[in-house]
């Protein structure tokens, strides 16, 4: 089955960019002159994925409407001559089909996934966190596709951390199967170094099978009183197959400052409009008297 549709987890308040995210989404704060969703949303494009499904809640109503069409601008900028500007606007309203559906209450990322089911309907899914963002000259989110049409299953993408950072990340376990791939036994919870069976972390992408469904209806409240991703994917590892895999890329945690700061530095440096004015900051660590 071809993976064509992506959900991706919206409905969180933004509190590490507070007061920012007072009013405006978190995925809405711009990376350079793109804000962070469309870098996802990107990547699901290239990634062979035809529709999104944003789990949203109230106020993140910007984040649907910059996927839009907005025919006012488009005219305005014909209007004024600024074709490149147009043909970037419109691209952005053509990407890709989104739908949207609400989490009244944010119950986990577990309950954020089961919140799309009725849009997902019977097909097996991409699941992108919005926070964050993988570059790649081969998407992350294909390279699970990959995985998964050769190995079948759920596919979890994995990187390595260092071993004394383990407790910040859900690690994997399980039994080598091919180049890079592991066969899961299950996964860990933010384990102390000592305890980690693996040094291999979830970030946030997934390829998941529609099964994943039944599971997620059938776990308790975990950590924090949330509905856990986690909790479903160690259900499926004891049900059916479930596979990590250890993906290509470079990796920002854009949901803290500091990874958005980094991915603001990265990402100019590797922009020929851009480069030479970002090596002067960081040279001269002064802006201009």
């Amino acid at each position: 089955m071809k993976i064509k549709k992506a959900v991706i987890p919206v409905a969180g308040k933004g509190t590490r960019f507070l007061p920012a995210t007072k009013q405006i989404p978190k995925e809405m704060i711009p990376i350079l002159d793109r804000p962070m969703i469309h870098y996802c949303v990107e990547e699901a494009v290239l990634s062979g994925i035809d529709e999104i499904v944003f789990v949203t809640s109230t106020g993140k109503e910007a984040i649907e409407n910059y996927f839009d069409r907005n025919i006012e601008l488009e005219n305005f900028l014909e209007k004024n001559g600024k074709i490149e500007l147009l043909d970037k606007i419109s691209k952005i309203g053509q990407m890709i089909e989104v739908v949207t559906v609400r989490q009244k209450e944010q119950l986990g990322l577990g309950h954020a996934v089961l919140c799309a089911k009725s849009v997902v309907g019977q097909d097996d899914f991409a699941v992108i966190l919005g926070d964050d963002i993988v570059i790649n000259d081969i998407p992350v989110t294909k390279q699970l596709v990959d995985c998964h049409e050769k190995h079948g299953g759920s596919v979890i993408g994995v990187m390595q951390v260092p071993k004394n950072e383990t407790y910040r990340y859900g690690i994997v376990k399980g039994t080598t199967v091919s180049d890079r791939t592991l066969k899961m036994d299950g996964m860990v919870e933010k384990p102390k170094p000592e305890n980690a069976p693996t040094n291999l972390a979830t970030p946030g992408r997934y390829i998941l099978k529609n099964e994943i469904f039944s599971a997620l209806e059938r776990i308790e409240r975990g950590a924090g009183g949330e509905y856990q991703l986690t909790d479903a994917i160690n259900m499926l590892c004891s049900e059916s197959q479930v596979f990590a895999h250890e993906f290509h890329g470079k990796r920002y945690d854009t949901g803290s400052l500091e990874g958005y700061l980094r991915a603001t530095v990265d990402f100019a440096l590797a922009r020929d409009d851009l480069r030479a004015t970002m090596q002067e900051i960081l040279k001269n660590g002064k802006g201009h008297q």
